[in-house]
């Protein structure tokens, strides 16, 4: 086996007569090795240096514009012509102005204060020992994820400001995207003052390479896996380190009876209708039953006219008016049990009728993912409880759940929404990516 660095990629070349994949543990294993290193490196980097490579990047995107194009429109024309279904072919597709955002989200990581080196905390004991808690890079990131090419950028540009390496997998559908994209990150390392495995694609996209990711711990601190919940349980059920991750994004909201009707019909119609695909999408609304009909005629209109098809428990379906029945027959089924526990991430909402804010606390904590939940009202109280009770990484009030991004929030590009309670929870932005150490100063002090 040869390592060699061939077009601003670390690759590595097994002998001709050698079927790459019979040696994908050494290769990957290769690629942990180079990560640990870098991410020695980087942990005492300078905020400047960060800062630098990172400005280079977003240029080099830039400079790749076509080359980058060009590999993404082979994945999109594979992607349609296979059958992937028209969200994930949306996840999928890049464009000039898609990549002016990519660039500028970079430049906007490098705008962002630096969370390494942070004093957390300071105190002094009686026998004279200072004590600093500071915050440190968390050491190499592996990055599992599926059909969006941005988030090889998104990934790389956060561990990179956080001071970590990074190993990406990204999924076959974007596997030219991703290559390209990694490529010219690459590129702009190589200008850099840091070590170009700073950033490393894994070269195939064979299944395995899961597997021994997960297997990789004396290389990674660190897993966030981006996918479908079966891609994500693999993971969790194989992984040997920490995992940041959330299975699935059952947004729902609740309509409560103070509600400010064309309040909830605007939040409602972006919260579903703006991006369905996206993970933060509302997938349920429950509506109080003194507003229900209201609502129905105003709002739910709105959603069956944007091509919403709308799933309803029987006292919702009794309860709509039956001219929308009959306009809308194709657009109106009765729900099932599994619609109010499950992410369509499409045109599909699951609505019910509650008889207290109590009953709608209790379906969420019951059927919803702690994601991202919603009450719209206009009384304050009910407002507190419902924020106070529900057990989900974002709660809002009067607020689209389409919020929940590290962009909304200030964070710069997101690497991921986590709905664990360690390490991480909600959007996982830049100070997510790290970690903390004790720093103890004394002259001379022994323990008696």
């Amino acid at each position: 086996m040869i390592i060699s660095k061939s077009d601003h990629l670390i690759q590595i070349l097994p002998p001709k007569e050698v079927d790459l994949n019979t040696n994908l543990q050494f290769i990957i294993h290769t690629i942990g090795k180079a990560a640990r290193q870098a991410a020695r490196t980087l942990a005492s980097c300078s905020t400047d240096q960060k800062n630098k490579a990172l400005l280079l990047m977003a240029d080099q995107i830039k400079t790749d514009q076509k080359e980058i194009l060009d590999a993404n429109l082979i994945d999109v024309t594979a992607a349609m012509k296979g059958g992937l279904n028209s969200s994930m072919v949306d996840r999928l597709k890049l464009s000039p102005e898609s990549l002016d955002e990519v660039a500028e989200g970079i430049r906007h990581v490098a705008r962002l204060p630096d969370p390494v080196g942070r004093i957390l905390r300071e105190w002094k004991r009686s026998n004279k020992l200072s004590f600093q808690k500071v915050s440190v890079p968390l050491g190499v990131i592996g990055m599992i994820y599926e059909s969006r090419p941005n988030v090889t950028v998104d990934a790389a540009i956060l561990c990179l400001k956080a001071g970590n390496a990074c190993i990406l997998r990204g999924g076959s559908e974007a596997c030219h995207s991703n290559k390209a994209l990694a490529l010219s990150l690459q590129r702009a390392l190589e200008a850099s003052e840091l070590p170009s495995t700073s950033i490393q694609l894994i070269p195939v996209t064979d299944r395995e390479a899961i597997r021994i990711l997960c297997e990789m711990d004396q290389y990674l601190d660190c897993l966030i896996p981006r996918g479908g919940k079966g891609l994500i349980k693999t993971i969790v059920e194989h992984a040997r380190m920490p995992v940041m991750k959330h299975y699935e994004g059952i947004c729902t909201a609740y309509v409560d009876k103070e509600a400010n009707l064309t309040m909830a019909e605007q939040i409602i119609l972006n919260a579903k209708c703006q991006r369905p695909s996206a993970c933060n999408a509302l997938e349920t609304v429950l509506l109080h039953q003194k507003i229900a009909l209201e609502f129905l005629k105003t709002a739910g209109e709105k959603l069956l006219q944007q091509g919403a098809e709308l799933r309803c428990d029987p006292k919702t379906l009794a309860l709509l008016p039956k001219e929308l029945q009959k306009n809308f027959t194709l657009q109106i089924k009765k729900a099932t049990k599994e619609d109010f526990q499950t992410e369509f991430l499409s045109l599909i909402v699951a609505i019910k009728i509650v008889d207290s804010l109590e009953e709608a606390i209790d379906h969420i904590e019951n059927h919803g993912s702690h994601h991202s939940d919603l009450i719209i009202t206009e009384d304050a109280n009910n407002a507190e409880k419902f924020l106070r009770d529900i057990d989900s990484a974002t709660v809002y009030w009067n607020a689209s759940t389409r919020f929940t991004d590290g962009s909304e929030f200030g964070f710069g590009a997101e690497i991921g929404i986590s709905t664990d309670k360690f390490h991480a929870r909600g959007p996982v932005g830049l100070e997510e990516l790290t970690s903390y150490k004790y720093l103890i100063r004394g002259n001379g002090q022994v323990r008696r």
